[in-house]
């Protein structure tokens, strides 16, 4: 027996609609629908105000309480005039109020006397060491855990010698403010502190610069002029002369001969010295040097590195000039001229390395 799909309603008597044709008397109209919604609508609206009846007037609002006009004795607010809001027109009333100025306390003599002699103010002292901030200072002095010169102090304000032993936790501080300074190198001196043999070193240059004991960050030949950089910032000179942190250097070479096409490639796939391979980030032909003068870029801080690259492809270089190092440069610097970092500047380098 063959199966046959019926529908949800098979065998259901169909329903029909109100008002179906047939339903309809013969001859007769098609009946009404019920009206009941629309007699339900007409109460409704029926019962709502009319607008001919002015029940749905706005009454006139009050005056303003601040009406500018009406107010008397109160000063006005200056109007803006062209789109601008002059400050120094406001009426006293409206300036902002501003906390009056601390008086400072006198210094006493004494007080007076350590301080021209380059006393500062114990916090301050903690601070420039490096080990917190100065309010962390004042905290740990007063939990008299700062000691000056053997004896426990918990004294705020504390003036302090540079010669003073301060020790926190054990540890003998030594606060010095950071110097970052940088000279443009001229030919005849070599980057050292001190030499044996006399010679004429980069420290004569800058010996009354400053009373803090800075230091040369890496080294340039004796002959080799160009950006050098000096501070007494331990950690910032480690990252600039470690080439892991890629502190960039740019050198202006010249050489004795053109420098070969052949060679330049050469130069930037990298070269194997003896004391290993060294990397050439990037380098180019000067613009009207007829070949004889290069511009290299390498990140290597190796003793002599330029020169002995050079000479590994059989050159010799006449001329070397470092024009760039850790994105400083040697603007407006003649030669052995030195400035000091602004503070933007000195943001900027510890930032890229």
């Amino acid at each position: 027996m063959a199966y046959t799909p019926q529908s949800p309603r098979a065998g259901r008597t169909p329903r029909r609609p109100a008002g179906s044709r047939e339903d309809r008397p013969a001859g007769g109209s098609r009946p009404r629908r019920s009206n009941s919604y629309d007699v339900e609508r007409a109460e409704r609206h029926s019962a709502r105000p009319s607008r001919d009846t002015g029940r749905f007037e706005r009454p006139e609002r009050p005056e303003r309480r601040f009406n500018r006009e009406d107010r008397e004795g109160r000063p006005s607010r200056p109007a803006r005039s062209a789109g601008h809001f002059d400050r120094d027109d406001r009426p006293a009333r409206f300036e902002r109020r501003r906390p009056a100025p601390r008086a400072k306390s006198a210094d006493t003599p004494e007080r007076a006397a350590a301080k021209k002699s380059g006393a500062i103010r114990l916090n301050r002292y903690i601070a420039l060491s490096g080990v917190c901030s100065r309010r962390e200072a004042d905290e740990l002095i007063a939990t008299g855990a700062v000691t000056v010169n053997g004896q426990i102090c918990t004294v705020m304000g504390t003036l302090v010698q540079p010669e003073d032993k301060v020790v926190v936790g054990g540890q003998r501080l030594k606060a010095e403010k950071k110097v970052y300074l940088l000279m443009n190198k001229p030919k005849g001196y070599i980057t050292t502190l001190d030499d044996p043999q006399q010679r004429h070193t980069v420290m004569e240059l800058i010996k009354d610069a400053c009373s803090e004991r800075i230091y040369p960050v890496g080294r340039l030949d004796r002959n080799t002029t160009g950006v050098l950089l000096f501070t007494n910032d331990g950690d910032l000179a480690k990252k600039l002369t470690h080439p892991s942190h890629g502190a960039r250097k740019i050198y202006h070479v010249g050489l004795d001969k053109p420098f070969a096409k052949a060679d330049m490639e050469a130069l930037l796939k990298g070269l194997t010295l003896e004391d290993g391979p060294v990397e050439v980030d990037d380098a180019e032909y000067v613009e009207d040097s007829h070949r004889k003068e290069v511009g290299v870029q390498i990140h290597s801080g190796r003793n002599r590195i330029v020169r002995r690259m050079f000479e590994h492809l059989g050159y010799t270089v006449c001329k070397l000039d470092r024009v760039l190092f850790a994105e400083l440069t040697k603007k407006n610097l003649a030669r052995g001229e030195w400035r000091f970092l602004t503070e933007n500047e000195v943001r900027f380098l510890k930032m890229n390395v």
